[in-house]
C-alpha cells in the first residue's frame, strides 16, 4: 500500500464519519424528509460519497465515530453541516437540541460551551447566513 492510499482512505473514512453524523441528525425523528433527502444526497456529493456508502451508511449510521476535526475551522464547518440539517428538519425539540449539542462536543467543542454555540449557531442558520458569515460570527461570539 503507497503512502497516497493512506492518505485517501483516511480522508474518505472522515467523510463517511461526518456523513454519518449528519445522518444520525436527519434520522433522530426516526423518518427522512423530502429536503433531508435531498440535503444529504447534495453532502454524499459533495463528500465524494459513493452511492454504495451511502447505502450502508444508510443503513448503519450508530456505527460511525465522530471523529472531531483537528482545525477549528473544519469543526465549525461541520457544525454549520449539522445545523442546516436540523433546520431543515424544522427541529425545535430538546432531544434534537440534545443530540446536536452531544454531537457538538463529540466534534471537539467544549462542553461547558456547546449549548450556547449551538443555540447561536441555530439562530445564524435560522436568519439564513452563509458559511462564512456562519465561521465569523461564531468566532466572534467572545469578543
Amino acid at each position: 500500500m503507497s503512502f497516497s492510499d493512506l492518505f485517501d482512505s483516511g480522508f474518505k473514512k472522515r467523510n463517511e464519519d461526518h456523513f454519518a453524523s449528519i445522518v444520525r441528525v436527519a434520522m433522530d425523528d426516526g423518518i427522512i424528509t423530502l429536503e433531508e433527502q435531498a440535503f444529504l444526497d447534495r453532502l454524499a456529493r459533495n463528500l465524494s460519497i459513493s452511492e454504495a456508502d451511502y447505502k450502508i451508511i444508510l443503513k448503519d449510521y450508530k456505527s460511525h465515530p465522530i471523529n472531531p476535526p483537528m482545525s477549528y475551522d473544519r469543526r465549525l464547518e461541520r457544525l454549520y453541516d449539522l445545523v442546516r440539517m436540523v433546520y431543515v428538519d424544522q427541529i425545535n425539540g430538546d432531544p434534537e437540541h440534545k443530540l446536536l449539542n452531544k454531537i457538538g462536543v463529540g466534534l471537539g467543542f467544549h462542553a461547558i460551551n456547546v449549548k450556547y454555540i449551538v443555540d447561536k449557531a441555530l439562530t445564524l442558520v435560522r436568519n439564513g447566513v452563509d458559511l462564512d458569515t456562519f465561521m465569523d460570527q461564531i468566532k466572534n461570539m467572545n469578543k
